[in-house]
């Protein structure tokens, strides 16, 4: 039998090997209660890992450099995606926030949903359940 290579194994091999993370229960516990970030990407990764929680709505956000999966951990939203943020300003390197979505699709979601927003798609939370917990992979 042959083994074949993939590209993934052949990437793998020719870079480094990112470390393993772990977060255990403590820590994935007191970030989700302030809302934190787990893994900050910064030692070269592409992607980001945030515990992330609200309390009440959040303004429109377009990430210009980031894809967004979303799992809901507990709670509910009233979540906006698409159309057009409106009075946008850019609040960091590739991050923009606005007042509000013009046109967009709005969708209820709740523990155990996934979605994905990708990259320069406007998104608002808007109504949300006191706590809203959810983790958010953050890929670039």
């Amino acid at each position: 039998r042959t083994r074949r290579t993939t590209a993934a194994s052949r990437t793998a091999a020719a870079d480094p090997l990112a470390p393993v993370s772990y977060f255990d229960k403590g820590k994935v516990d007191a970030a989700f209660a302030k809302g934190a970030v787990l893994l900050d990407g910064s030692d070269g990764r592409n992607y980001m890992v945030h515990a992330s929680r609200r309390e009440k709505p959040g303004q429109a956000e377009i990430h210009t450099k980031d894809t967004d999966v979303i799992y809901v951990l507990d709670g509910k939203a009233t979540f906006v995606t698409g159309g057009e943020a409106v009075e946008t300003k850019e609040i960091a390197a590739n991050e923009l926030r606005g007042s509000s979505i013009r046109n967009g699709e709005t969708r209820q979601i709740a523990k155990g949903d996934v979605i994905v927003v990708p990259t320069c798609v406007p998104h608002q939370f808007l109504e949300v359940t006191d706590p809203f917990l959810y983790y958010v992979v953050k890929v670039r």
